[in-house]
């Protein structure tokens, strides 16, 4: 959420932020601006009251002290005019402040100076490239044809037990999900990640607080009877550590990392987009998670692209960077590089990994803050990414390194699954 003092002081620059989403936002940011100057009257005309309240006080306990009972009570009677006053006032401001939360809480993030003002995926900008993006022989397969023929994953049992896009793993295919985890949380752990094995579900101030409420309510699985919903990914739980919280500066950035089932109710069920592991209702993913201090939080976002850059080059997946255009950023981020794995055999790219910096929007919602040197506190900056999705790199894996025997497992990665191959 956008904080006041920013729209004080920067309201032009983030009106035209803004604009690189294709959002005038204007008209309600100066609404906002005419909410807080009315707070701001109210809150003096509130403390004005109260001091005149206080030094009535003071001369009623004075004249009572002296003897004075007369003269106090005629007083008494002034003060508790000044107490309805006050308790008109206090409501008054209540009613203003919800104004401009409401307000706030439908205003997404004002993007980085970085991001260009595209519309849509077609507009993001491709800022690196690793492996070639060949297309295999014409006997080369899907992953959903490999993955049935050599027994790996069972789609049609998913559907059966729960319904699409909650796939059984079984088997070979079972171990290659186990070791990429590993795989992926022994990275995390060698790049000074503390691991959490956090809750799966989350109650309603976790979703607002990293952004996923209000503006993705539909997306989430909701259990009403309990009020809790299913973690889109592990980003809210371990984010939600920190709501509420003031950290020592010295303890700056925070790391964190989890394994977790993802649950997202927006996954399709037609065309070839959707089809296999392409997108899923319920799937695995490692993420890490930063909290730094503002003046820091770019280099950190550098290194968490670097730092996935190693996972996908282990994996020996052949990949590209886009840092996203403005009409194709989340609501709550500020700059946002998307990871995309070729896939050989479908000839398209995949997206495995989103890797953002959030600025203070999220440590807003969370009132997550941090107490500098002088003794004042700030917000911090939040960070995170997918280190990385498991559906489309087995996808990848499955269709870029398969051979007419098999498929090979990736030297760095077979350790971690405990085999070499996948015979067919």
């Amino acid at each position: 959420m956008l904080t006041i003092q920013s729209l004080r002081e920067e309201r032009e620059q983030i009106a035209a932020a803004l604009d690189k989403r294709h959002i005038d936002a204007r008209p309600d940011l100066d609404q906002i601006l005419r909410w807080d100057a009315e707070r701001r009257s109210t809150q003096a005309q509130l403390d004005d009251l109260l001091a005149q309240s206080n030094a009535l006080s003071r001369e009623i306990g004075s004249l009572m002290r002296e003897g004075k009972r007369d003269e106090a009570e005629a007083i008494k009677v002034k003060t508790a005019s000044f107490k309805e006053e006050t308790a008109a006032l206090k409501e008054q401001m209540q009613g203003i402040e919800q104004q401009m939360h409401d307000v706030l809480c439908t205003i997404p993030n004002a993007p980085h100076s970085d991001v260009v003002a595209g519309r849509n995926a077609e507009d993001n900008v491709e800022t690196f490239r690793s492996g070639n993006a060949e297309t295999l022989d014409r006997h080369a397969k899907p992953h959903w044809e490999l993955a049935e023929e050599m027994d790996l994953i069972d789609f049609e049992l998913g559907a059966k037990v729960t319904g699409a896009g909650f796939p059984f793993y079984k088997g070979k295919g079972a171990k290659l999900q186990r070791g990429l985890i590993q795989f992926f949380l022994q990275k995390a752990d060698e790049a000074g990640y503390t691991e959490y094995i956090p809750p799966l579900m989350i109650n309603a101030e976790s979703g607002f607080g990293t952004g996923q409420l209000p503006d993705k309510e539909g997306q989430m699985y909701h259990m009403q009877a309990d009020e809790l919903f299913m973690i889109p990914t592990a980003e809210v739980p371990l984010t939600n550590i920190y709501r509420d919280a003031i950290v020592k500066e010295g303890d700056l950035p925070i790391k964190l990392c989890g394994y977790t089932p993802c649950f997202r109710r927006e996954a399709g069920s037609y065309g070839k987009d959707v089809r296999g592991l392409n997108r899923l209702h319920q799937f695995d993913k490692v993420e890490i998670v930063q909290l730094s201090l503002p003046d820091e939080s770019y280099a950190l976002l550098n290194q968490m692209v670097e730092h996935i850059k190693g996972l996908l080059e282990g994996l020996e997946l052949p990949y590209r960077i886009l840092r996203l255009c403005g009409g194709d950023m989340g609501f709550t981020s500020a700059l946002t590089y998307d990871f995309e794995v070729w896939s050989a055999a479908q000839e398209r790219w995949l997206e495995v990994s989103s890797v953002s910096n959030f600025e203070t929007y999220q440590a807003n919602r969370l009132k997550c803050r941090y107490k500098g040197a002088e003794g004042k506190t700030h917000l911090v900056h939040t960070l995170n990414g997918s280190a990385l999705a498991l559906p489309r790199i087995v996808a990848a894996l499955l269709e870029n390194h398969q051979d007419e025997n098999g498929i090979q497992i990736p030297a760095a990665l077979a350790p971690f699954c405990g085999f070499e191959r996948i015979d067919a």
